[in-house]
C-alpha cells in the first residue's frame, strides 16, 4: 500500500538554483502584502466612501468574520495594535500566523527545502468552526467587544 501524494509545495525554484532565485517568490509575496498594507495605511477605511460596504452588513445587518478587517489593517500599519485588535481580533491573529508561516517558508527556501502545508479535513473543519463561532459571538450582545 502506498501513501497518497501530499499537497503540492509552494512554487519554488529547483534545488540547485541560486539563493536569489529560491527566495524570489517569498520576497514577491512579502512585497505584495507590504504594498497592500501600505495602500490601506494611506487610504483610511474609517472615512466613508473609500471602500465598499460589506454586503453581509449592508443587507443582513450581521458582522461577517472580515468586518473591520480594513480598519484593523489600517491601525496595524500605523502601529496601533490595540485598535487593530479591537477592529478585528481574528485578522490580527491572521497577521501573526502569516508572519510565522512566511518566516518558515523563507528559512526553508534559503536551506533549499520545500514548504509543505498539509491540511487535513479536520483542520479545514476547525478553521470553519472558528470562523463561525467568531461570527456568531461578535453579533451577540455579550460578544460586542469583538464587533468592529
Amino acid at each position: 500500500m502506498t501513501a497518497a501524494p501530499g499537497p503540492p509545495a509552494f512554487p519554488r525554484a529547483p534545488s540547485g538554483a541560486s539563493l536569489l532565485r529560491r527566495v524570489a517568490v517569498p520576497a514577491g509575496v512579502l512585497a505584495a502584502v507590504v504594498g497592500a498594507f501600505g495602500y490601506v495605511a494611506t487610504v483610511d477605511p474609517n472615512e466613508p466612501g473609500h471602500y465598499p460596504v460589506c454586503p453581509m452588513l449592508r443587507f443582513a445587518g450581521i458582522y461577517c468574520p472580515g468586518c473591520g478587517g480594513l480598519r484593523s489593517a489600517h491601525a496595524f500599519a500605523h502601529g496601533d495594535l490595540a485598535a487593530a485588535f479591537g477592529a478585528n481580533a481574528l485578522a490580527v491573529v491572521g497577521y501573526g500566523i502569516f508572519a510565522v508561516l512566511w518566516t518558515v517558508w523563507l528559512v526553508r527556501e534559503v536551506r533549499g527545502r520545500p514548504l509543505r502545508i498539509a491540511l487535513r479535513p479536520v483542520h479545514w473543519w476547525t478553521i470553519g468552526a472558528v470562523l463561525l463561532i467568531f461570527t456568531v459571538v461578535r453579533n451577540l450582545p455579550f460578544g460586542s467587544a469583538l464587533a468592529p
